[in-house]
């Protein structure tokens, strides 16, 4: 088990730790019933907070993130020596948990995306673990929410005795989501990328060779070329190019500008 803390990346807190330690603080926080926000950062969402001062803010709010990208474990055993043999993925730590709530009998909830998709997630889910206690879900209005619905929300969650929820808002709105509830839920707040979609069979995932050589990118490129293109070949390159400055010496600053008021994205 390997769980070194926060270390800077390009002025984002990401957290060196490995699937175990990161399985063991979710299930403690769970059984405790205290809050745990995380989410899993591949390079466009460290970029995000590098470029977004506001969301540099919320992102080191949260209590983990987890090296969810090969280039940003890549960043934190070149920059740390944190000899991290794997990342970790949200769609596989979702499966990890999934596996110690069964076992545990501690009910989990599936906050984002479409019915349609949650529909397919929780039957796939309940094939691979029978004994699962999925308590609720509830889709994305892929709009804002007012206060009123973020009030329902909190309580539809509480009231559904959730030990654990997965969120897939997408990022960045995942992080603004699990950033914006944190304080209102006495749980683990899971923002596991694209879990949800993975899941549920509505998107191939890349084969592991090209996931173990950091080229899931480009596979999800060519799979939504019109989508992600100016995300991968903007943000790729600038994240390599700013890693190299800072191994070179060049410092980036953790501190970011405080949210005025809350985007509320449900």
């Amino acid at each position: 088990m390997i769980d070194l803390g926060k270390k800077n990346i390009l002025g984002v807190l990401v957290d060196a730790l490995d699937y175990d330690a990161a399985l063991r603080r979710i299930i403690d926080a769970s059984c405790q019933k205290i809050p745990l926000s995380l989410s899993a950062l591949a390079v466009h969402g460290v970029m995000t907070g590098v470029l977004d001062s506001e969301q540099k803010y919320r992102l080191n709010s949260i209590d983990i993130l987890l090296p969810d990208g090969q280039p940003v474990r890549w960043a934190l055993n070149w920059l740390y020596g944190a000899d991290l043999l794997d990342r970790v993925y949200g769609p596989e730590l979702t499966l990890r948990v999934c596996g110690e709530a069964e076992r545990r009998g501690l009910p989990v909830y599936f906050y984002g995306t479409t019915q349609t998709v949650l529909d397919a997630l929780a039957s796939n889910l309940r094939h691979r673990f029978p004994q699962l206690l999925i308590c609720g879900m509830r889709p994305s209005k892929f709009r804002p929410t007012t206060d009123p619905e973020k009030r329902e929300i909190i309580e539809h969650i509480k009231e559904s005795n959730a030990a654990i929820v997965f969120v897939g808002l997408g990022c960045p709105r995942q992080e603004v989501w699990v950033y914006e509830y944190q304080q209102a839920l006495s749980m683990p707040l899971l923002s596991v990328g694209a879990a949800f979609p993975f899941h549920a069979g509505a998107i191939s995932q890349a084969p592991e060779w090209m996931q173990r050589r950091g080229l899931e990118w480009f596979f999800r490129l060519v799979q939504e070329p019109r989508r992600l293109w100016r995300r991968y070949l903007f943000l790729n390159p600038l994240y390599l190019l700013l890693v190299a400055l800072q191994a070179a010496g060049i410092s980036f600053a953790t501190a970011g500008r405080k949210p005025y008021g809350e985007l509320g994205y449900g």
